[in-house]
């Protein structure tokens, strides 16, 4: 059954993102946001980043400043390896289901994690695609966000380039260093450019991987969370390390398997490989790491 209409999926290979509404039940996104309200809680105890992925890296990821009385918790990663209810939302829901109508009918799953702004934290997202992070055999890789909570300008909203997935790739690289952001006059350009996305809890968004985009602070006093995965067609093939690897990398969740790579476009710009907890340190914002096991 299609869950968008004809002018959705237009817009989504015109512009380059789209957003579609009630992608998960009232009843699947109250437990999520639940689990979430969990993670904050166990983070007051913490006073360093903590957990493990399989990459050696640390699953939650905690903002410069996080204290029992004000926690920063901002980034969790690969839930659906610590949660059966992360993985119902992104196997078994609807996302999977738009996913595919504006990719592939065959997708296969690559990563998730959670970005949450709590009220006050100064997370911010420099403009970047995330294909130079995840870079495949060709394009048809589709980033899914959503929103666990109404996500407005005030709380931070993401913001996108109309286009820009169609347009030559903006470089994330500062000379020989890996800097995961367009250079200042690229991103000036994208702010004078990018809309805000908005959109009531339950909403998803599709956006191509290809697609500028990025986000200012939270200076509201309500929490941003957005849940976001990963998917790409089944012929399209990574051709750089996972940067989140997962026991679910690679795993079919619409359609069939294919054994053949499909190649497309022209040359694609590798990212640097990196071990840290997330992107967040590598466009410059610190994380906690003082006593990082306690």
């Amino acid at each position: 059954m299609a869950r968008l209409g004809a002018e959705e999926v237009q817009q989504f290979k015109k512009e380059g993102w789209l957003v579609g509404r009630d992608a998960v039940s009232a009843d699947l996104l109250a437990r999520l946001n639940r689990q979430l309200a969990d993670w904050v809680e166990e983070s007051r105890s913490r006073i360093g980043n903590y957990g493990e992925t399989l990459a050696g890296t640390h699953r939650f990821d905690l903002e410069k400043g996080h204290s029992a009385d004000r926690p920063r918790l901002r980034r969790v990663n690969n839930p659906v390896e610590v949660s059966d209810i992360f993985r119902e939302a992104t196997f078994d829901s609807a996302i999977a289901d738009m996913a595919a109508e504006v990719i592939s009918p065959d997708i296969k799953f690559l990563h998730s994690k959670v970005n949450l702004k709590l009220p006050g934290t100064d997370t911010r997202v420099g403009f970047h695609s995330d294909f130079a992070y995840v870079p495949h055999t060709n394009e048809d890789v589709v980033t899914t966000l959503l929103m666990l909570t109404d996500m407005t300008v005030d709380n931070g909203c993401l913001t996108v380039v109309p286009g820009s997935h169609l347009e030559a790739p903006r470089s994330l690289w500062r000379g020989d260093v890996f800097a995961g952001e367009v250079a200042p006059d690229a991103a000036a350009e994208c702010v004078q450019r990018a809309v805000p996305v908005t959109g009531r809890a339950g909403s998803v968004v599709l956006m191509h991987a290809k697609t500028l985009h990025g986000s200012d602070p939270n200076r509201s006093g309500q929490a941003r969370g957005l849940y976001i995965g990963i998917y790409s067609a089944a012929d399209a093939m990574p051709i750089s390390p996972n940067s989140l690897p997962n026991r679910d990398e690679g795993r079919m969740v619409r359609g069939q398997p294919t054994r053949t790579a499909r190649l497309g476009g022209g040359p694609v710009e590798l990212p640097a490989a990196f071990r840290s907890t997330s992107f967040f340190e590598v466009q410059g914002q610190q994380s906690v790491y003082a006593n990082a096991n306690h």
